[in-house]
């Protein structure tokens, strides 16, 4: 039976399970505070965090959407879809989030490496920054590079030596998000673009693909999108009755400027969510 999901809703914050600087828990907790009702965690290519974050969910009174921030890109450039309610068994779904985070682990050791030729930093301090068996990524690298003095602060890294201008860059494999939006509905999730008006749009033609394959709307609450962008994308969303969200991309209170609740889904579209999944069930407080 499915039930009408309190509001506000943040449906895109992150934890120590991918990029985030807070447990599952602590990012529950932040949200509540800030007075958020329903959130979904969205860590990055895997569920790990889920039970976790479902039972501070229940503790704090708050309604949880399971989700995912699944890697894709298309003609070089990072596309992020985000994953919601879907069945993480699901065969399609589970390759895409292994062979995503087996190739994070490596590019994260390669440019380690390419580092440690300048920068008293090693692969074996870039693992002591992640929690637990948390996938290691960029962050963890600028977390490393903070420990070691080499900067002040995780933005100065990225802008400095993490760069993707820099001579540190290392590419990264993804699935196209074509291929990422039909693993999506066929694990009974819905399927929504990340911050699709910020650095760079996909072209039309391909939005049109698209939505063809499953797409079910847009993140048009964010901070990283542009009115220019957002204008044009609210066309295609009326044009195709799509689904739109909004939300923090949390990150915790160390890590990126993004707060709880800054950013917030409607409840019609919330709702929308709900029915249209067929793979998990929210959880209720």
């Amino acid at each position: 039976m499915r039930h009408l999901l309190p509001t506000p809703a943040d449906l895109h914050l992150h934890s120590t399970f991918s990029d985030g600087t807070e447990s599952p828990t602590e990012v529950v907790q932040r949200a509540a505070e800030a007075g958020v009702r329903t959130l979904a965690l969205t860590d990055h290519d895997t569920v790990a965090g889920w039970e976790e974050a479902a039972v501070a969910a229940r503790a704090n009174g708050l309604a949880l959407v399971s989700g995912i921030e699944l890697s894709a890109k298309h003609r070089g450039r990072s596309v992020h879809v985000l994953a919601y309610l879907p069945d993480p068994s699901s065969p399609a779904l589970a390759r895409l989030m292994a062979r995503v985070r087996d190739d994070r682990v490596g590019r994260a050791e390669r440019i380690a490496e390419l580092i440690a030729l300048d920068f008293p930093v090693t692969w074996a301090d870039v693992l002591a920054q992640r929690a637990g068996d948390a996938t290691v990524g960029r962050p963890h690298i600028a977390d490393a590079l903070i420990a070691a003095g080499v900067v002040a602060m995780s933005e100065e890294a990225f802008a400095r030596i993490l760069h993707p201008a820099g001579p540190y860059y290392v590419g990264h494999d993804a699935p196209d998000p074509g291929e990422v939006v039909r693993a999506i509905d066929g694990a009974g999730g819905v399927s929504v673009i990340a911050h699709p008006a910020g650095r760079g749009m996909l072209p039309d033609d391909v939005i049109r693909s698209l939505i063809e394959d499953g797409l079910g709307g847009f993140e048009l609450g964010h901070r990283e999108n542009t009115p220019a962008g957002v204008a044009h994308l609210e066309r295609i969303v009326t044009a195709h009755d799509l689904i739109v969200t909004g939300s923090s991309d949390y990150h915790g209170a160390a890590g990126k400027p993004n707060r709880p609740g800054e950013h917030t889904t409607a409840p019609d579209m919330l709702e929308r969510i709900v029915r249209a999944a067929r793979g998990t069930e929210p959880v209720l407080a």
